[in-house]
């Protein structure tokens, strides 16, 4: 039975072809480490090589390849394969590597910028410690890119119905490029909420809020978990967090009616319910918050007081 690469994969013959290259050649990159050995490629991978043949067909020295690879290597740590990451081009026998539409030499860490030669020159005269500084610059920059992609491809995949341990290492790598990324930190926390892992959860959603103390969304999530825990005044108090910071959270409001309602504080039940009817009116969990506030409004306890509510409906 013959055996065929991976659905969305290339074969060795077929990258080879793809890019006009012969096995000896592919051999020898994979020797140098410009590229992973492997017997099937990516699409990315025949971006990376069709890079590496560009810059041979420019006659940029191998050695600065080779050099300009290692540097982005240790620049962009936990990037296997920069060649995939980023673009890189030929600046006359220099390597250059574009980074969010900017042109920075790797190996040195200086944006280049389309500036004119003495210009460049005037840039590679920094003092050493203004050349660090643009470097770590440049550093973050590209982390917290490649982090977004990563917290991208993350969403896509949940969107795609991807399994949980897809997802998770998606949200995992956004956080080695960004530990500071709230919005990695929450989803992290959403899928190790969903697979019964609170202990888990309630740390990236912490570390949501120490990152951003004003985020309504890693309050809810909070509130979300020590309901399911059974710890109603914490939950109480973050979805109220989350509706101080966003009066208009339908979501919070929702949930924070059922808590006072099964905890027999009719009236604030009442109070959330309407709002929540105010923000959304039609959809299918609106079904629900009417068959609810009928039940509250069916008793005579709030038939009494209802008039004497501040709120509208």
């Amino acid at each position: 039975m013959v055996a065929h690469p991976p659905l969305g994969s290339f074969s060795r013959e077929e990258a080879r072809r793809a890019v006009g290259i012969s096995e000896r050649q592919l051999r020898a990159w994979e020797r140098q480490d410009l590229i992973p050995a492997s017997e099937t490629f990516a699409f990315h991978d025949v971006l990376a090589l069709k890079t590496l043949c560009r810059l041979r067909r420019d006659g940029v020295p191998w050695k600065r390849v080779r050099d300009a690879v290692d540097a982005l290597r240790c620049e962009l740590r936990g990037v296997e394969n920069p060649l995939t990451a980023v673009r890189l081009f030929a600046d006359g026998k220099r390597i250059g590597v574009q980074i969010e539409g900017r042109k920075m030499e790797p190996i040195t860490g200086q944006l280049l910028l389309d500036f004119d030669q003495q210009e460049l020159s005037r840039l590679l005269s920094f003092p050493g410690k203004a050349r660090e500084e643009k470097r770590e610059a440049n550093r973050e920059r590209v982390h917290k890119q490649l982090a977004e992609r990563w917290f991208q491809k993350g969403l896509d995949l949940e969107a795609g119905g991807a399994a949980e341990e897809d997802i998770a290492a998606a949200y995992e790598k956004a956080l080695e490029f960004d530990p500071r990324s709230a919005g990695a930190l929450v989803n992290l926390g959403t899928v190790h909420f969903n697979a019964k892992r609170l202990k888990q959860a309630e740390s990236c959603y912490r570390k949501a809020l120490e990152v951003d103390q004003n985020y309504p969304l890693a309050h809810f999530n909070l509130g979300n978990l020590y309901d399911e825990k059974g710890d109603r005044k914490k939950a109480q108090g973050h979805y109220e967090s989350a509706i101080t910071l966003n009066p208009r959270y339908a979501d919070a409001h929702y949930n924070l009616a059922l808590l006072h309602q099964v905890t027999g504080q009719a009236l604030k039940a009442v109070h959330h319910w309407r709002i929540y009817l105010k923000l959304d009116p039609s959809s299918s969990w609106s079904v629900i918050a009417r068959r609810e506030l009928d039940k509250l409004r069916a008793a005579t306890i709030v038939r009494g007081a209802e008039p004497n509510s501040t709120t509208g409906s």
